[in-house]
């Protein structure tokens, strides 16, 4: 009669350290420090998302879409008629409702922090009539940098 033992090899032991030891080191960050790391993350998405949306619906409606970018928030307001340098309605999502996202657990900083235009044409502005363009970087607290070039209407 054989007695089998029961028990862990020692590969296993070592593979289950290394996987906790990898958790540790990558999540329990993000976890303690009040989850401002995937706050960040999901702010940036959404901001950079939000201003992709701005520059399509310019493009689609063949209006001025404004972007109204604060240190913790982005909204988006539509010109109600075409050749229009200043926006004056709040710009729907697909799903009829607002587009916008805010959140102050974050900070959002750098030069087009404010007002950004999108202009029909698919570029990017600092002024309505579009004859300033935009190029910078929008930064979200502890995140890569939102680039936008607006002579081509590149965001990201």
């Amino acid at each position: 009669m054989s007695h089998r033992q029961q028990g862990f090899t020692i590969v296993e032991l070592i593979t289950v350290m290394v996987v906790i030891g990898v958790l540790s080191a990558v999540a329990l960050p993000m976890l303690t420090s009040g989850g401002n790391g995937m706050a960040g993350a999901a702010f940036r998405n959404e901001l950079a998302s939000t201003l992709r949306y701005a520059q399509k619906s310019a493009v689609s409606h063949r209006r001025l879409v404004c972007a109204n970018v604060t240190t913790s928030a982005v909204s988006l307001t539509i010109a109600q008629a075409a050749n229009q340098t200043a926006c004056d309605t709040q710009l729907q999502g697909p799903d009829g409702s607002e587009v916008a996202s805010r959140d102050a657990a974050v900070t959002a900083t750098g030069g087009l922090v404010g007002m950004i235009y999108f202009q029909p044409g698919g570029t990017i502005s600092t002024n309505g009539a579009g004859t300033a363009t935009a190029a910078g970087v929008i930064n979200v607290t502890g995140q890569p940098a939102i680039n936008i070039q607006g002579a081509t209407g590149y965001v990201e």
